[in-house]
């Protein structure tokens, strides 16, 4: 099964970072989030990837084919119209991974959906695949979100998770007495939160302009053909530098709850 991953964003709001590598290259305890969220589903033995390229694309790129950790296998895609500029390697790096890696330059300024819909040619045609973002890391059980998309049978599954809320928030009441301050609790409506599963036929709704999590996403609500997988683990995003030091620092101190993989 094909997992693709957003690559392609400038990260703005981690410029400080961004500025050299794209935003899936910043380290988490000295790896970079895409390692991270790429392990997540090696673990469950999805090891098939396809990378959606855009900003600095090129940099994702040299960190797998010359880094010097891992050994490559390198070879080019060919179609009737001559060769393709992609490139698909397998990797191995010495100690564990064992993946396939399709790396599709998506284009600088191309939106979510635009995005996946450029990868269309490198999906396997009527079969299931993922996708998700390059910046968001959870507990989630992959097996169970694969077994609630094929009992639904619909075209997408989109994962939704309940985050901690980003202010405090205060409790006050009739005569606007505060009566207590809260610290970031946890939202209680559901958000989007990546790792979806999708059938091919996910492609009629997308176009090459398309921002998957507003037409697209909308459409297939509409028509009833998504259901959301209820994830209440561990999730977070690396939004901010803020997310990224939080991160870290999960990591260092042992208590990354995303690590299920053995070391």
């Amino acid at each position: 099964m094909k997992i693709a991953i957003l690559c392609g964003g400038k990260g703005t709001r981690l410029q400080e970072r961004t500025e050299s590598i794209p935003k899936p290259l910043i380290e988490i305890g000295g790896m970079p989030i895409l390692w991270h969220i790429m392990k997540i589903y090696s673990h469950y033995g999805f090891n098939d990837f396809v990378l959606l390229l855009g900003y600095k694309g090129h940099k994702i790129k040299e960190y797998f084919v010359e880094g010097d950790s891992w050994r490559r296998h390198d070879f080019t895609l060919t179609t009737g119209g001559g060769r393709d500029p992609n490139v698909r390697i397998e990797c191995h790096h010495r100690d564990a991974e064992d993946w396939r890696i399709t790396f599709v330059d998506t284009g600088l300024e191309t939106n979510t959906g635009g995005r996946i819909k450029k990868a269309q040619r490198y999906m396997d045609d009527d079969d299931t695949f993922m996708v998700t973002y390059g910046d968001g890391v959870a507990d989630i059980d992959l097996d169970a979100l694969l077994q609630t998309h094929r009992q639904h049978g619909r075209l997408a599954t989109v994962t939704a998770v309940t985050p901690l809320n980003q202010f405090g928030i205060m409790r006050v009441d009739e005569v606007g007495a505060v009566r207590a301050f809260v610290e970031k609790p946890r939202m209680t409506d559901w958000v989007n939160g990546g790792f979806f599963v999708f059938e091919h036929d996910v492609f009629k709704y997308l176009e090459e302009d398309s921002v998957l999590e507003r037409e697209p996403l909308e459409r297939l609500a509409q028509d009833g053909q998504i259901v959301a997988y209820k994830h209440t683990g561990f999730w977070n995003c690396m939004d901010t530098y803020k997310d990224a030091v939080a991160l870290d620092t999960l990591w260092n101190s042992r208590q990354a709850r995303w690590k299920l993989w053995d070391d």
